[in-house]
């Protein structure tokens, strides 16, 4: 969208206002998608949510690519929004409960991994097509994003389904079978199948392939559980993913994203070409950041990457929204070097969220819910992105009007500061926890820092080093 906007504008001769819609509705429209999927995938299983979602995306690729009007555009915006929904809150659930422990995070990062990289071809699509008449090279924009979706729904049909989700089905067999092919070892195997049972409320002396399961295993009286009344350690877990989610939009990455090819003009770059170029280079710097970030997230865990990042986040912001107040105080000279500091720290700004707070959000909200509750507490924290994401995209033009781009960066900037706060004494770190330890670790009093650190990475070598119940007793 970030490049066809310029000629979808040109095209249908559409306002600021009704572009800024556009670009930032899909957010909005994803939220049907989001709230859905949880019941979805908790109803027909993970695979066949993400089959789902890729049909969604095949149809509203192709509505946006042949809309004559900007009403039809609309509607193929509403379509391709409900699978964002789908696919945003399906992905990252599915692979943390296929994922070993050992490597949850670097796996469950996958998804962020290859929406930047959608985003990089979406940018190299715009930049490639650019040259074209403006009636055709929006359309074509839109229409290669059908192919992606028919790969998807094959590749899929190869892959095992959640044993989380079998075993919630009374499916035991099958989680086994699952199980023993998606673990470190036979023993790490066992260990999850227990655990995983226990969640799931069934004995662990059961060993039958099928059993019966009660009606809840369809996800019935969830948002009771989840909303009107959690224990304190899922009211601490819900306020920790939906907070995770907000902060990880309203720091304006988006806006940055979206609206790049503006943002480089106001920078100084007045071609359509040389905008274009500049945002393929956000591309690049998103997609290589983001698989640093793979290689770290088992590595050195979620508080300090997030941490971090937050940190690059709030120093970028602010030397960008500087150089840019520059800029717009002197408007008769040609500042190339505050233009240049301001293309660099746009560049130092998404490698800075695409380091951590990008690929985190999804790893951390994905892992911390109760089985029972995951899928659907999953697809609040999904909903909670989709609102902040459609909010900061819909208002950014009508915002650095009021205000000024660069006034605009430094009120990101000063969320960004909220966040890092927020990051620092309220989530705990949770590498190295197997997914069914959460709601125990939540359940602790927020501490912060290395001694909780410390604290929670020998707990789980106690807990990995036993065997059998004595290990599990031992850890409580």
């Amino acid at each position: 969208m970030s490049g066809a906007s310029v000629f979808i504008q040109k095209d249908l001769k559409i306002s600021d206002t009704q572009i800024e819609i556009l670009a930032g509705i899909i957010n909005i429209f994803s939220l049907v998608g989001s709230i859905a999927a949880g019941r979805t995938s908790d109803w027909i299983g993970r695979r066949y949510t993400i089959i789902f979602a890729a049909a969604i995306f095949f149809a509203g690729a192709l509505l946006m690519g042949l809309a004559p009007n900007y009403a039809i555009l609309m509607v193929g915006r509403f379509v391709a929004g409900v699978g964002v929904g789908y696919a945003l809150m399906i992905a990252p659930v599915y692979t943390a409960e296929v994922a070993p422990t050992s490597a949850r995070g670097f796996l469950t990062s996958f998804p962020e991994v290859f929406i930047n990289s959608g985003v990089l071809l979406g940018y190299v699509s715009n930049f490639a097509f650019a040259k074209l008449s403006y009636h055709i090279n929006w359309r074509v924009m839109f229409c290669v994003g059908a192919a992606p979706p028919i790969f998807l729904a094959i590749a899929v049909l190869a892959m095992p389904e959640s044993p989380r989700w079998l075993v919630m089905q009374g499916r035991l067999g099958e989680a086994k079978r699952v199980l023993a092919k998606t673990s470190d070892t036979p023993e790490e195997a066992q260990l999850r199948f227990r655990d995983v049972k226990e969640a799931a409320g069934i004995p662990e002396n059961c060993n039958d392939d099928v059993v019966e399961v009660s009606k809840k295993s369809h996800g019935e009286g969830v948002w009771k559980e989840l909303l009107l009344k959690p224990t304190p350690s899922v009211r601490r877990i819900l306020i920790a993913g939906i907070g995770l989610q907000f902060f990880q939009q309203a720091s304006g990455i988006d806006s940055v994203v979206l609206y790049s090819p503006r943002v480089f003009e106001k920078a100084g770059l007045k071609t359509d070409s040389n905008s274009l170029g500049a945002t393929v280079a956000v591309g690049f710097m998103k997609t290589a950041s983001i698989l640093v970030a793979t290689f770290l997230l088992d590595r050195v865990g979620r508080r300090p990457l997030l941490l971090t990042s937050a940190g690059g986040m709030v120093i970028s912001l602010v030397i960008l929204a500087s150089n840019l107040s520059i800029i717009e105080h002197h408007p008769n000279e040609k500042l190339t070097w505050a233009g240049a500091i301001s293309i660099a720290t746009v560049l130092t700004f998404v490698g800075s969220f695409s380091i951590g707070l990008g690929p985190i959000a999804w790893v951390y909200t994905s892992e911390i819910f109760p089985l029972r509750l995951r899928a659907q507490g999953a697809s609040l924290g999904t909903a909670t992105n989709r609102v902040m994401s459609g909010v900061i995209t819909m208002t950014f033009i009508s915002l650095y009007k009021a205000i000024t781009i660069a006034g605009s960066f430094f009120l990101y900037a000063g969320i960004a500061v909220a966040a890092w706060l927020f990051f620092y004494f309220f989530l705990p770190e949770t590498r190295g926890r197997s997914l069914e330890e959460m709601e125990v670790l939540f359940g602790k009093k927020p501490e912060g820092g290395e001694e909780e650190k410390k604290k929670g990475e020998s707990e789980v070598v106690v807990n990995r080093g036993g065997e059998g119940s004595n290990a599990k007793t031992e850890m409580v």
